[in-house]
This record gives structure tokens, sequence and C-alpha cells, in this order.
């Protein structure tokens, strides 16, 4: 891509991209802890002392792992519904970016948007949707488990501290996990989301077309590119939580 595209290829669809960060990890981040509590048994609450900085995302006697794992799947249904027109228009501006310029369809971001409207009508701006939501339910759950089961076995067996290096191999586990088990679904998602308006029934055509011309390996197509993006973005986000965590309670203890 750098030699026949540019550098700048690297970043195509940048702005979408970051459109969607800002509204899909504001939503499933921002409402894990408040729905998280309305999965939570009344009179089960987490522990308060010190050593909860640990991490939230640890399975603890007032807020099981089952709760977490449906407040994930929640939180991550809701961002993903509110926020796949900026998936949609990120994946289509970048499909697009590698034809010549005057086969481009998008001039930019704002343009994607009306055309894709325009074209296809409102709902086009959804396409996808399910196969989204199947995708991002499975790495919650993928992240999550992973991230828990990984850091508190090596707390364990001490063979780590809970410091940055812990969070970082913890995460960097969670991230390929997430990707083996959700990579069938994002090829099918981002296939579906760039095809034509008629070029499949739904998605269950889109699977079937795709198993008969690539086989199973076909689901796995790209999973190097995207174990480096869901391995660095579980590094960056689990490391950045962890820290945030601890220095929200150190300040509500030191307030107390």
């Amino acid at each position: 891509m750098v030699r026949t595209e540019g550098p700048r290829s690297l970043y195509r669809g940048l702005v979408a991209g970051l459109q969607r960060q800002m509204s899909f990890a504001s939503i499933r981040i921002g409402l894990y802890d408040s729905v998280k509590q309305l999965y939570t048994p009344k009179g089960a609450e987490t522990g308060g002392s010190l050593a909860g900085w640990r991490s939230q995302l640890l399975p603890s006697p007032g807020t099981g792992l089952v709760a977490r794992l449906l407040a994930g799947c929640t939180t991550g249904a809701v961002a993903v519904t509110c926020a796949q027109p900026t998936d949609v228009v990120k994946v289509r501006f970048q499909a697009s970016g590698a034809l010549a310029d005057g086969a481009r369809r998008y001039s930019g971001t704002v343009d994607a948007y009306r055309t894709i409207a325009r074209e296809e009508g409102v709902r086009g701006l959804w396409r996808g949707t399910l196969p989204n939501i199947a995708r991002n339910s499975i790495i919650n759950c993928g992240e999550l488990v992973t991230y828990d089961l990984t850091k508190d076995a090596l707390l364990r067996a001490q063979l780590m501290t809970d410091n940055i290096p812990c969070h970082f191999v913890a995460a960097f586990g969670a991230g390929f996990c997430a990707t083996v088990v959700a990579s069938p679904v994002d090829v099918v998602k981002t296939r579906y989301m760039n095809a034509g308006p008629a070029q499949y029934r739904n998605v269950l055509s889109c699977l079937l077309a795709l198993l008969m011309q690539d086989g199973l390996a076909g689901l796995y197509k790209g999973f190097i590119p995207s174990f480096l993006r869901l391995g660095s973005w579980n590094v960056v986000m689990f490391i950045t939580y962890e820290q945030l965590q601890r220095v929200a309670v150190l300040a509500r203890h030191s307030h107390s």
C-alpha cells in the first residue's frame, strides 16, 4: 500500500474511524458500570477496599462474571447500533480508496454519508448491523474473559505483580483470543458492508457465498492485520483503564 498508494493510504478512513471510536467506545465503556449494576442481584455490591483498584473487570463476590459478560454484551450492542453508520462509512471509504481517482465514489467522509444515504436510503448506513452486533458481543466476551483469566493466573502463580507489564501480557492475550473467535464474523461483516445493494439477499447468503468461494480459510482472511489492530487496541485500552481506575480509587480514598 505504501509503495503503490503512498504512506497516507494507511490512514484512509481515519476521520470516520475516529468518529466510530468516540461514539462506540464512549457508550461501551461509559455505560458498562451502570448496566452491570442492573444485572447484579440486589444487596450484592463490589468491595470498596483499596484492593478494588486492581481491576473492576475481575470477578468478585459482589458482581459475578456472568453479570459482567451480560453488561459487556448489552453495552456493546447499544454502542454498535448507535455507531453503525460511522463503521459503514469507514469500511466503504477504505475500500474505495484503492480505486483510481476517477472511479472513487466518495470525495470525503461527509460525502460518503450523503452518497450512501442518497443511493441506498438511510437504512444503508445501518447495513451489517446484526453481524456487527454479533462480532462485538463475541469480542467483548473474548476480551473480558481472557483478560480476567490471564491476569488472575499470572497473579495467583506469582509470575508477575499487578503492574503495567502484567496488564500488557493479559491484554495482548485478550486481543489474540478475541481475534480468533471474532475473525469469521468480522470477515462476513466487512464483505456484507462493502457489497452492492442487491449483491446479497442477507447476511446468511453472504456467508454461504464466502464459504463456496474461499472455503473455511476465507473466514480468516486478514487475520494478522486484524490481530495487530485488536492486540494494540486491547493493550492501550486495558492499561489505560487500569491506571485510571487506580487514580480514581486513590483519589476517592484520599478524600474520605
